[in-house]
């Protein structure tokens, strides 16, 4: 594969194509219905027809096509399994790999940013990436110290077609947002694309990375490999091996799907808390379960890669949600209300229902309700399909809300890792997870009996 931006028209021709083939599939599946055949089979088999060719399409193009799909990818649980199972392998493929760039282009991008002699600095350097993602790819080598490494190589042009696939996409956002009951496509889309200066530039991803390294060195639970050495479009950190969560997602044991559900959420919860940052990167290609856990070599941690898109959150995550979190457990309506009003998320100009608001939050937040919870399938689709019925109350309402900006990216990486956990289907204790390190979330009674908010 040629650079990224010498393909361009090709890559805007692939792009523009998919609303034709949309409109396309949309004509046949007319006819179908015109010669007898029910509207619900016709629809399943769009859908699916529909995202096949969506999922090879990005997956081909690397870049912010690709970008696009591995952040829909997971939210594949909201989809009806007779969909989503013929298509589960594309999103994979998705999460963990695409086609690689020239030996040649990998060379040169060394040469250029380590030096002529860039090949004296390891004392093995693999030829064949181990991985490829949206913006670059990884391979293997030894440091000239001795440590094995991950060489991160940026695709020349990724820049640009990260910008140039986004905005393609952007322009049929509303043709796409039906693969996705209950999701709406166009701010996500706009938040990738705000994100690509920030994701190009490797110097704040190794800051991002080492912060969480320090942090975490010495934890038995997660890994974050160190920053070896970083230059403008390369980057060199500590290899970790491990299986790859798409992995446990396919075939993993029950035990490994509980391990890593509960380790991705204590990671979601925690490393705020302990960085001021939030991963915000959170599909199974960037996360590995590692033997070694706390009781023993037959218990697993949790290792994370990636830190390209973060979230600066000096304070922890929000106070705010663990409040509203904390009162919509308690029932109290108005409180919340009150909350959701002071925080933006119901506009000045509009007036609801605070037990109805209340009522089309419980649901969404039963996970937190109980001691454990078995995240799965089913019931992402059930609170997809809730809040994407358009005869439905939650859809009606859901419709009058607002998401601050300050929000955007908190609620695409809550929403994200809650449909990895429903893809490992794993049973978790996120309310342990939420009373250690959600700030607002536990209100204990001082001295006096007054209730008191406990800080993460």
């Amino acid at each position: 594969m040629s650079d990224l931006p010498r393909k361009a028209v090709t890559r805007t021709a692939k792009l523009a194509a998919l609303p034709l083939g949309f409109a396309g599939r949309a004509t046949w599946g007319l006819g179908k219905r015109i010669v007898g055949e029910s509207a619900e089979i016709v629809g399943r088999e769009l859908q699916q027809r529909t995202a096949e060719q969506l999922f090879k399409v990005l997956g081909e193009l690397k870049g912010g096509a690709m970008k696009f799909g591995q952040a829909l990818s997971v939210f594949e649980s909201a989809l009806p399994e007779e969909v989503a199972g013929p298509y589960r392998a594309a999103l994979t493929k998705l999460q963990e790999a695409a086609p690689p760039m020239p030996t040649s282009t990998v060379h040169r991008v060394l040469g250029e940013r380590l030096g002529e002699d860039w090949a004296d600095l390891f004392l093995e350097f693999e030829e064949k990436p181990s991985a490829a993602a949206s913006i670059g790819q990884v391979h293997r080598g030894v440091w000239h110290d001795g440590r094995e490494v991950a060489v991160k190589v940026q695709y020349p042009g990724a820049g640009e077609a990260l910008l140039s696939d986004l905005s393609q996409l952007g322009r049929f956002a509303r043709l796409l947002g039906p693969l996705i009951p209950g999701m709406d496509i166009k701010p996500l889309i706009a938040e990738l694309r705000d994100r690509v200066s920030e994701e190009l530039d490797y110097a704040l991803e190794a800051q991002a990375q080492q912060t969480h390294a320090d942090e975490f060195v010495d934890d038995p639970d997660v890994v974050v490999p160190g920053v070896v050495h970083q230059c403008d479009q390369v980057l060199i950190t500590e290899w970790i091996d491990g299986v790859p969560l798409s992995e446990i997602i396919a075939d993993g044991t029950q035990e490994q799907r509980d391990r890593a559900g509960q380790l991705l959420a204590r990671f979601l919860f925690s490393g705020p808390a302990r960085t001021g940052l939030l991963h915000a990167d959170p599909h199974p290609g960037n996360f590995r379960l590692l033997p070694g856990g706390p009781e023993g070599e037959d218990d697993w941690r949790l290792g994370v890669l990636d830190f390209g898109t973060v979230d600066r959150l000096p304070g922890g995550l929000p106070t705010p949600i663990g409040d509203s979190l904390r009162m919509t457990i308690d029932g109290d309506a108005e409180a919340v209300y009150e909350l959701l009003c002071a925080e933006g998320f119901v506009k000045d100009s509009i007036e609801l229902d605070p037990s109805a608001v209340l009522d089309y939050l419980l649901p969404i937040i039963e996970p937190a309700r109980a001691d454990e919870f078995t995240f799965t399938r089913g019931w992402m689709r059930s609170q997809a399909a809730r809040i994407a019925d358009v005869r439905s109350p939650a859809y009606q309402l859901g419709k009058r809300l607002n998401l601050p900006p300050a929000y955007l990216l908190i609620h695409r990486v809550t929403l994200s890792t809650i449909g990895v956990l429903c893809q490992l289907g794993a049973t978790v204790r996120l309310r342990e997870e939420l009373e250690e390190w959600l700030p607002g979330f536990v209100m204990e009674e001082d001295d006096e009996g007054e209730g008191e908010v406990v800080e993460a």
